[in-house]
C-alpha cells in the first residue's frame, strides 16, 4: 500500500549514497538521470523563464555552478541549451562525492565545462563567485543543519541568483512514479531511491519555512518546488 505522505521522512537513506553501494549500478543511475531529468525535473523551462533571461542581461556571458552535480547531466544539458543560442557560459559541476568524481572522470565535455570534487562550503571559503548557483535534487537529501550550511554558502557564491530544483512530496507522484518508473529504468537505483526521494521530500509550505528570509518557493509541473534567491534587484 502506498504510503499517504503526511510528513517527510528524513531518516530514510538513499541506495546510491552508501559508500558501498553497487559501483555498476551507481554508474547507471548517473547514466539514467539524463532520462529521468529531461523528462521530469523542467530544466529546459527554467533555462527558458530564468537563466536565459539572466544571461541575456549579462551582456550573453555568465558563468553558472551546480552544487552537487551528480553525473552532470543538468550541465550538460544546460550547456547544450546555451551552445545554441551562442551563449558565452562557463559551468561548474560540484560533487564531494568520490565516485561521482571517478564517473565523471570518464565523461567527455566541452572546453567550458569542469568538474571538481569539491564541496560549496570549501568554494565559499575561497570566496569564488558565479553568476548563477543551481541545484537538481539535492534539497531533499539535507539535514536542516546542511540546508542552512548550503544557504549561507550560496549567499558568498552567488552573484545573480541561486535556482534550487526538487521534487514535492505527493502521494499522487509517488503512486505515478511507482507505476512506470520500473517500466523505463532498470539495471540502477532510478526506481528504489526516487521513491526514497519523494518520501523525503519537502511539501512547499514546510520548504518555506525551512529556508532562511529572502528565499522564495514556487510550485512546479509536475509535483516540483523551485527555492529562489535574488541576490540583485531586478
Amino acid at each position: 500500500m502506498d504510503p499517504l505522505l503526511p510528513e517527510r521522512n528524513n531518516l530514510l537513506t538513499e541506495r546510491m549514497d552508501d559508500p558501498a553501494c553497487d559501483r555498476e549500478l551507481l554508474f547507471n543511475t548517473y547514466r539514467q538521470f539524463s532520462k529521468i531529468n529531461r523528462l521530469l525535473s523542467g530544466w529546459k523551462q527554467i533555462y527558458r523563464s530564468r537563466i536565459k533571461p539572466e544571461i541575456l542581461r549579462n551582456g550573453g556571458k555568465a558563468s553558472i555552478l551546480d552544487i552537487g552535480c551528480g553525473g552532470g547531466d543538468i550541465i550538460l544539458h544546460l550547456c547544450e541549451l546555451c551552445s545554441k543560442d551562442s551563449f558565452d557560459v562557463q559551468f561548474t559541476g560540484i560533487d564531494p562525492n568520490e565516485r561521482a568524481h571517478q564517473f565523471l572522470s570518464e565523461v567527455q565535455v566541452p572546453e567550458n565545462v569542469r568538474f571538481m570534487q569539491t564541496s560549496s562550503q570549501n568554494l565559499a571559503d575561497e570566496n569564488l563567485k558565479f553568476d548563477i548557483v543551481i541545484s537538481n535534487h539535492l534539497i531533499h537529501h539535507l539535514s536542516a543543519e546542511q540546508l542552512d550550511q548550503i544557504c549561507r554558502d550560496v549567499r558568498i557564491l552567488a552573484k545573480k541568483r541561486v535556482i534550487f530544483n526538487d521534487i514535492e512530496r505527493n502521494p499522487i507522484g509517488y503512486a505515478v512514479f511507482k507505476t512506470i518508473a520500473p517500466f523505463l529504468f532498470k539495471n540502477s537505483f532510478i526506481v528504489e531511491d526516487g521513491l526514497t526521494s519523494i518520501r523525503r521530500s519537502y511539501k512547499k509550505k514546510e520548504l518555506e519555512q525551512g529556508l532562511p528570509n529572502g528565499w522564495q518557493v514556487n510550485r512546479q509541473i509536475p509535483f516540483r518546488l523551485l527555492a529562489e534567491f535574488k541576490t540583485e534587484p531586478k
